[in-house]
């Protein structure tokens, strides 16, 4: 009877035995799910860069300018920073355009960095005694009069082309947008050091809240006065 109660301890015992092993035994898993969900939820955008799809391209408009209420803007195009090849491909693109403004009488405005001199400005593009000039920083509204030089004149609409698409072009449209201005960029007058910077920037334009309303994505050819 006694050898019976042992075996029965025993059998008892092993069991209690077997039960934690595999309580223990559980635990790591349970800590593999709970660090497999702890980085699913830590990814971030940056984690899932290279599996984004870029966007389908924009359409480019056909665009009709009224001469008496347009403004060609020409921003920073300076020589030191028109040294790379995209750059340098958008100043007859920005030429042709010129040409075509200053027959049709349209107003035209530059744009300097802070450190720019009039002299700065690549000689295909240089400006007319009585162009207006202003200098900032990437908004060339900041600190400015570019505002009130185009109101004086009652433009509405302002053609924006220069350098770089992903500073003063992208700033100076938004600074245009938020104040009423329509906005009209030739993608190949605009130019950055990365491709990338110029694909981003026409992205931008067409869907940024502040810009999306009141920006026309165009080439030089498209458009007419």
């Amino acid at each position: 009877m006694e050898c019976r109660r042992r075996k029965i301890r025993i059998l008892v015992i092993s069991m209690m035995v077997t039960i934690f092993l595999a309580g223990c035994g559980n635990k790591p898993l349970e800590n593999a799910t709970e660090e497999h969900s702890s980085l699913a939820t830590d990814q971030t955008i940056v984690d899932e860069w290279k599996t984004i799809v870029p966007p389908p391209p924009p359409e480019l408009k056909t665009v009709t300018i009224d001469a008496k209420t347009t403004a060609l803007l020409i921003l920073d195009m300076q020589t030191a920073l028109c040294k790379n090849p995209r750059s340098i491909a958008s100043i007859p693109k920005i030429n042709q355009l010129l040409s075509e403004a200053r027959k049709k009488g349209v107003v035209v405005i530059y744009s300097l960095t802070t450190a720019g001199k009039p002299a700065d400005i690549v000689p295909e593009l240089a400006p007319a005694i009585d162009n207006p000039i202003v200098k900032s920083s990437v908004d060339k509204f900041y600190n400015t009069d570019l505002d009130k030089i185009m109101q004086d004149r009652g433009i509405k609409t302002v053609i924006i082309t220069g350098t770089a698409a992903n500073g003063a072009v992208l700033h100076t449209t938004t600074g245009a947008t938020l104040r009423g201005y329509q906005v009209i960029i030739p993608v190949e007058g605009m130019s950055a050091n990365d491709p990338y910077a110029e694909q981003y920037t026409a992205w931008h334009m067409l869907n940024s809240p502040g810009t999306r309303n009141r920006v026309t994505l165009t080439k030089v050819n498209l458009i007419s006065f």
